[in-house]
């Protein structure tokens, strides 16, 4: 498998496999990189089937992950469509690969671009909600938050205030782009009705790994997500 580094503007990247007509943009999730095993999977299972793959650091991760700038959706939406326009200078038909938090910044970032399909893994699909859920458990108010504007959270994630106020104000209403869902029986930041109620409203097909929680792993998770990779690619 062939690997090219390259950087798209301050945004450092992989281009994953042979040159090809077809790619795939990966999005990674929380927590993650552009080169983990689930991207790495990803690009393997691609390159089986005549795709090259490009994925990049989010802000706050890979090689970015010291730097001042924030994983926000005012830095990660133009990242997104920075490697959306770059891909479309190399690929004719590009596809959409999404892990958890970068299923939520792709629907913010491309709801009209030309896809021709999105394989999400472990979504995040409703993040007001999922901001909401964290404020509980962790027993923070919405006033306290808007006190504070940002409360660290023993999960390792911050809280934000201009991030809540940013997620609520604009929600997901359009998502045309033809979606195959991989999701974890057990997924405790997306409940199964937020991805029902998605794909009610914007179609798709689920599969559903019994026993799984929301992060793939595990030797089992790991080839669940490599046998869906080769069926829908």
């Amino acid at each position: 498998m062939t690997e090219q580094r390259l950087n798209i503007g301050r945004i450092p990247a992989l281009l994953w496999g042979e040159p090809s007509e077809r790619g795939i943009v990966a999005v990674h999730g929380s927590q993650s990189h552009k080169g983990d095993r689930v991207i790495e999977i990803l690009a393997q299972k691609a390159a089986e089937h005549g795709y090259q793959v490009l994925s990049f650091d989010l802000p706050e991760h890979g090689e970015r992950k010291n730097l001042p700038e924030l994983c926000k959706p005012e830095l990660c939406i133009p990242d997104l469509q920075a490697a959306l326009a770059y891909a479309q200078t190399k690929w004719r038909e590009i596809a959409l690969f999404a892990n958890s938090l970068g299923a939520y910044f792709s629907l913010r970032a491309y709801p009209a671009a030309k896809l021709k399909r999105a394989l999400f893994l472990s979504p995040l699909l409703d993040m007001e909600r999922m901001i909401r859920n964290m404020m509980t458990w962790f027993h923070v108010s919405e006033e306290r938050l808007r006190q504070e504007k940002e409360i660290p959270t023993p999960m390792g994630q911050t809280l934000y205030w201009d991030y809540y106020c940013d997620v609520k104000a604009n929600p997901i209403l359009d998502w045309p782009v033809p979606t195959d869902i991989l999701y974890g029986e057990k997924d405790e930041l997306c409940e199964r009705d937020t991805v029902d109620a998605f794909l009610g409203r914007f179609g798709g097909t689920l599969e559903v790994l019994a026993g799984s929680e929301h992060f793939f792993h595990r030797p089992e998770q790991l080839a669940t997500l490599e046998q869906w990779l080769e069926k829908k690619l």
